[in-house]
């Protein structure tokens, strides 16, 4: 698939964090019904939680009997998201304003091809309060298995955002596109270039001015939307998830970078690999503002972290030496 953009795109495009979409994607991640590099622990840890969802909660089962890969899941259940700022609240109500006849017409096209779902699933989709049946569905796995970690994944999702726009807006189409995916790419074509997606349709797309709307996820895979009602849409993995998702596991044996700084140092000094302000490392690490200052006081003076100011917020990120020290491990 070719998506062809103009320099004119650049200004139209956008990003966007949707609590929602990782709610749905979070969910999946449990279902095993798509895998994510780096999050077995926090499915281990969820698991337990998630099994309850499934085995008290028939409309969570309706759900992921609708989800799937490479074919159509119906729109009303995940809307793009407007913009960076919204709540999982915002998103939630836009499902639930869905017409009935809308939420019946998306769900039969997207039954078409699927096996028969069970019969409690089956009750639920020809019920008459579908969409808010579904919308519970959706309400609660955020609340049990995405909400209690939400600062720490809005922290992630944040920083990947101020990168990426950054890069797209002084580098252009082919700085933003490098790293998304390997299955991204750019072809430069003069005033007409082309993000070419590596898969089976052979369609080419033209954004047309519009614009593109880049969606970081830390739960889900990358997806392509290109039809109504989305608007032209890349959803892709957020960078540096593993290292950002959270201090060390208290078990895990120190590498030699925790040996030469100390242990929540050196986490701090890998997490920056995506710059960082000082609030988001609070959150990330749940530790006190003067204590992430005194460590970024520490890997500053020893050159391993820089700092820049962008209006009234500070982002610190890795130098050079940073970067290479923090590749260091036990031999």
């Amino acid at each position: 698939m070719r998506i062809q953009v103009t320099p004119a795109d650049i200004a139209a495009s956008r990003y966007a964090i949707s609590p929602l979409g990782e709610t749905v994607s979070a969910l999946r991640l449990c279902a095993g019904q798509h895998s994510a590099p780096g999050l077995a622990p926090w499915v281990a840890r969820v698991r337990p939680v998630y099994e309850r969802l499934r085995r008290d909660l028939p409309a969570v089962g309706a759900l992921l009997a609708l989800l799937r890969r490479g074919g159509y899941n119906a729109d009303f259940i995940q809307p793009p998201p407007a913009g960076t700022g919204r709540s999982f609240a915002d998103e939630i109500a836009v499902v639930r304003a869905t017409p009935l006849a809308q939420a019946r017409d998306e769900l039969a096209r997207n039954l078409v091809g699927l096996r028969t779902a069970p019969a409690y699933a089956q009750r639920i989709y020809r019920s008459p309060d579908v969409v808010d049946r579904l919308a519970d569905a959706v309400e609660v796995v955020w609340t049990a298995l995405v909400e209690p970690d939400w600062p720490r994944l809005r922290t992630i999702l944040e920083r990947d955002v101020v990168q990426r726009a950054g890069r797209l807006v002084t580098y252009g189409w082919g700085a933003a596109v490098a790293g998304l995916d390997p299955r991204l790419s750019w072809e430069p074509g003069g005033h007409l270039g082309a993000i070419v997606v590596a898969d089976r349709e052979p369609a080419t797309y033209s954004l047309g001015g519009k614009g593109l709307l880049f969606v970081p996820t830390v739960f889900g895979t990358m997806i392509n939307y290109v039809e109504p009602p989305w608007p032209f849409a890349l959803v892709y993995r957020a960078a540096g998830v593993v290292d950002l998702l959270g201090p060390p596991a208290p078990d895990r044996p120190p590498d030699a970078l925790d040996r030469l700084l100390g242990r929540t140092r050196a986490a701090v000094l890998r997490a920056l690999a995506v710059p960082a302000t000082t609030s988001h490392l609070v959150r990330q690490f749940g530790l006190t503002l003067g204590g992430v200052g005194g460590h970024l006081a520490v890997l500053r003076d020893a050159g391993l972290v820089t700092r820049t100011r962008t209006g009234r917020a500070v982002r610190y990120t890795r130098t050079p030496l940073g970067d290479a020290l923090a590749r260091v491990r036990d031999g």
